[in-house]
């Protein structure tokens, strides 16, 4: 953290004039003192930020910084973005981590200085040195004070983090699905067509897809991008087919063979569900807030 200035406040002095006991004549012109005003200290240059959560701002020149490392870094993964898309992104991500910081200094946790150098000297060792450091740093176009901030606001979100995502449970209700997918409306109304003609389902799902024959795998709800898929599998009995399902990939006809109240969560699914809780979190935590984004004035 950056050392603040603190100047000190001025105390404005109290002229008391003092009442002579003498009686003042009537032809007695008063002498006029005349007094000067102490000037007043010029009123410091606001630093121009970004945006301010609860009050608490990122200021402009450190939100450049992060987009221009956030644009290198999709460079070097052959990923294109428009300015408007990465500077959004940038900015959502900025934001959620300055709400999950401020909720862990709610909760009691906050990197103190030392805390905080001993993660800086921790990342020293780590590259060989402070210079290598110091080095990355430069290279990075990180300064120090932006540096240590970024670092200590990066901790404490994840923090709060890792607080969220370790409440989730380990286990829950869960179903096992297969599907016939197709991917247009004419083959999904003849694959309907032949089930009610008697075919096989699980036979005619291995002609759709020969590879995974149709098998989905086991999930939990909030699992799977597309809400009526995961409706009708968590509402279909076992070994019933559901009518035909659009979605943005194409057409699902479902059967669920298999269900359990309480299975433990796959990675995969346990990852999928604690990102979801997080989103949710910061959406909600968002909406409760003040956020101000200034980037459209600067």
């Amino acid at each position: 953290m950056s050392t603040l200035k603190k100047f000190p406040l001025i105390l404005l002095a109290l002229l008391l004039a003092a009442c002579s006991a003498t009686p003042v004549q009537p032809t007695a012109t008063p002498s006029l003192v005349p007094v000067t005003a102490t000037p007043a200290p010029p009123t410091p240059t606001p630093v121009p930020m970004a945006f301010t959560v609860n009050g608490e701002g990122l200021p402009l020149l450190e939100f450049a910084a992060e987009l221009a490392r956030y644009q290198q870094s999709q460079a070097a993964l052959s990923r294109s973005l428009d300015e408007a898309q990465a500077q959004q992104i940038v900015i959502n991500d900025l934001i959620a981590q300055t709400l999950l910081s401020q909720a862990a200094r709610e909760a009691g946790f906050s990197l103190d200085e030392a805390s905080l150098q001993a993660r800086i000297d921790d990342l020293a060792a780590k590259l060989g040195s402070p210079e290598a450091l110091t080095a990355w740093q430069q290279t990075h176009a990180y300064e120090e004070t932006g540096f240590r901030v970024a670092l200590k606001r990066s901790a404490e979100a994840a923090w709060m983090r890792d607080k969220i995502i370790s409440a989730l449970p380990s286990t829950a209700e869960q179903v096992h699905v297969r599907q016939i997918l197709t991917y247009n409306q004419e083959d999904a109304d003849a694959a309907a067509a032949r089930l009610q003609a008697g075919a096989d389902f699980d036979e005619l799902a291995a002609l759709y897809d020969p590879a995974t024959r149709g098998d989905i795998g086991w999930f939990p709800r909030g699992y799977l991008e597309w809400p009526p898929i995961e409706d009708a599998a968590f509402t279909l009995e076992l070994n019933t087919i559901s009518s035909i399902i659009p979605s943005e990939i194409g057409f699902h006809i479902l059967k669920v063979i298999e269900r359990q109240d309480q299975r433990p969560l796959a990675f995969d699914a346990r990852l999928a569900l604690q990102n979801r809780a997080l989103s949710e979190w910061v959406e909600t935590r968002r909406s409760q807030s003040e956020i101000i984004i200034s980037l459209s004035q600067q």
